[in-house]
């Protein structure tokens, strides 16, 4: 474009030269705030790189690289020789009695206490919310076990469970016969209440904390509206609580993987059969050095593992858009 011609379209009628049309004038303005956001966000985003590679450096080193060395040696007959074989070790962890057992057992533990850790734990987390009296001792109560060290926590149980304990003391009273708690059909009912015990209150915590967001505004409307508590509880809180649930559901199924410490320290090595945990068995295979089939057995647990998390996740963002709908 000449230079004449370039005047001539910014000039006003009277011959003078006029300023840039008015919805120029505001896209330009527009596009140079646009890249000057942009120009920020890139510097934030590459300015925050060098404090994430410590974290970044610790997870690939204690987390990645580990479980890397055990899927290794899930393929391998073992260390030394370092053959592969395939999914050998796969194979015969599968077919191992104890192993079955172990999986068994624990699915059952996980069966019974997770749901019952999420239940009560959101039971709890309502009637506190609803302002009833002693109200701050009964959050104190549930949350002192969190303080507690394990070594604590299993000798008030084995002071509570023993065969000359008090639980047997107490039903004396009543003409019941002594129970061997910790070596019977019973031990998996005395390791569930001693899970419950030990996570009902951080469950608890991270229930109040949701169900103070939910939006006030919303629940004053359906009290103007007549709503009971139940249908408060069950149309909206619920919905919102979502996300919390598949977290403290999450955290839940974790920890009753882990609690092969308590039970180990109730029980030693070897424990009754119905409380043979997973991680008692691969315990047990640590310390004989079979690092192959406990290799094959981590892998196998943490594959499950990952399914029902996604399972979880997936049930999480069905409800989530639900709820956003």
């Amino acid at each position: 474009m000449t230079e004449s011609n370039h005047r001539t379209i910014y000039e006003t009628p009277g011959g003078k030269a006029g300023k840039r049309p008015r919805r120029e004038q505001k896209t330009a303005g527009k596009h140079k705030a646009w890249n000057k956001l942009s120009r920020i966000e890139r510097h934030a985003k590459w300015g925050s790189v060098p404090f994430l590679i410590p974290s970044v450096l610790g997870a690939m080193l204690f987390f990645f690289v580990p479980f890397m060395v055990v899927i290794y040696y899930a393929g391998v007959d073992n260390p030394i020789s370092k053959n592969f074989v395939g999914l050998e070790n796969f194979k015969m962890v599968i077919g191992n009695n104890a192993f079955r057992m172990a999986v068994r057992n624990t699915a059952v533990f996980s069966a019974l206490a997770v749901p019952a850790a999420v239940a009560l734990s959101l039971l709890l987390a309502v009637a506190l919310d609803l302002k009833i009296p002693f109200r701050t001792q009964f959050r104190t109560f549930f949350l002192s076990p969190m303080m507690v060290p394990v070594a604590s926590v299993v000798l008030i149980w084995q002071v509570l469970f023993d065969y000359n304990g008090a639980v047997n003391e107490f039903l004396a009273r009543f003409g019941a016969d002594k129970i061997d708690w910790l070596k019977s059909d019973k031990a998996i009912a005395v390791v569930v209440v001693l899970f419950l015990w030990k996570n009902l209150g951080y469950n608890m915590i991270l229930f109040l904390a949701a169900l103070s967001s939910v939006p006030k505004d919303i629940l004053e409307v359906l009290e103007l509206e007549g709503a009971g508590p139940f249908t408060v509880f069950f149309r909206i809180k619920l919905r919102y609580l979502s996300s919390t649930i598949v977290f403290v559901t999450i955290m839940s199924l974790i920890n009753s993987f882990k609690i092969f410490r308590e039970v180990y320290l109730l029980t030693t090595d070897y424990p009754y059969e119905k409380i043979y945990m997973l991680q008692h068995f691969m315990n047990n295979k640590f310390r004989s050095l079979d690092y192959q089939t406990l290799s094959a057995a981590a892998v196998l647990m943490s594959l499950v593992m990952v399914v029902i998390i996604l399972l979880l996740f997936v049930l999480d963002n069905h409800f989530g858009k639900d709820l956003e709908g």
